[in-house]
């Protein structure tokens, strides 16, 4: 009789063990572009923008989960993905093809609107259509980022357009405003915050460097967080912690508290 009640309680020990186990939150890390203002971005060692103040939201109102967001360089935090050895990334556009190592995408989180600038002097003539209008130039794009789409991919393999891939937004647009591309293209509202800050920098002077003007809308995108499916079992969590996330943006969608977080952001 004894020997049962002492198997009881070293199984009530054990049922013990395993829920103090199982409370325990899962430790997660999630990469964030460095240089993506002002979704995504670095400032003094500290990760900032839209995205980051949204996902840090999100991700406070997961059960089960702690998550860590660290600033990455972009093109860096893909190779993470590929490899297996990075959990997830944002906020990567849906592209399925050119990236099959992201996958499973989570629900949209930000509409972006793509579009093109150029210095002002090449826009004195209408150049509404992308890419034919912008044949002969050079045009800038971050590193990593595939924007543009198929037809202008093709026009810089045919040699119609030579494409600068290096950097950030803050790097390019610097090239640009010095004269060393002709364009460049990425989400407006980033480019345009991006713009201002150099301006309050005093790194861009519409008096000493080249005027910009805005070209053709080339896309509306949508931003994600992307996941590695190259993880070999590694984060076996990530059906769970996609469901969850999910259902805390639909949320924040739907109350249009994640809206308010835009606008809030914007005008501070």
């Amino acid at each position: 009789m004894a020997g049962i009640r002492w198997l009881i309680f070293v199984l009530l020990l054990m049922a013990a063990s395993l829920v103090r186990a199982d409370s325990q939150p899962v430790m997660v890390e999630v990469y964030g572009d460095d240089a993506y203002p002002p979704y995504s971005y670095q400032e003094n060692g500290v990760l900032k923008g839209i995205y980051t103040e949204i996902l840090r939201v999100a991700f406070s109102r997961m059960k089960g989960y702690q998550v860590q967001m660290l600033p990455m360089p972009w093109k860096r935090g893909l190779q993470y993905l590929e490899s297996g050895e990075g959990f997830a990334l944002y906020p990567p556009y849906h592209h399925v093809t050119d990236r099959p190592y992201i996958w499973p995408y989570s629900l949209p989180i930000l509409d972006e609107k793509v579009v093109v600038f150029c210095r002002d002097e090449l826009m004195q003539q209408p150049r509404p259509r992308w890419p034919e209008d912008y044949y002969g130039l050079t045009i800038g794009n971050n590193a990593g980022f595939f924007l543009g789409g198929e037809r202008f991919r093709e026009a810089v393999d045919q040699g119609h357009i030579t494409l600068a891939e290096k950097g950030g937004s803050k790097q390019n647009l610097l090239k640009l405003v010095s004269g060393r591309v002709d364009c460049y293209i990425n989400d407006r509202l980033s480019i345009l915050w991006e713009l201002k800050a150099l301006q309050r920098s005093g790194e861009y002077n519409p008096d000493r460097h080249h005027l910009l003007t805005e070209g053709a809308t080339i896309s509306l995108e949508q931003g994600f967080l992307g996941i590695t499916a190259r993880d070999f079992g590694r984060f076996y969590f990530k059906e769970d912690f996609l469901r969850k996330f999910d259902s805390v943006i639909y949320g924040m969608r739907k109350s249009g508290e994640l809206q308010q977080m835009v606008d809030d952001f914007i005008a501070r």
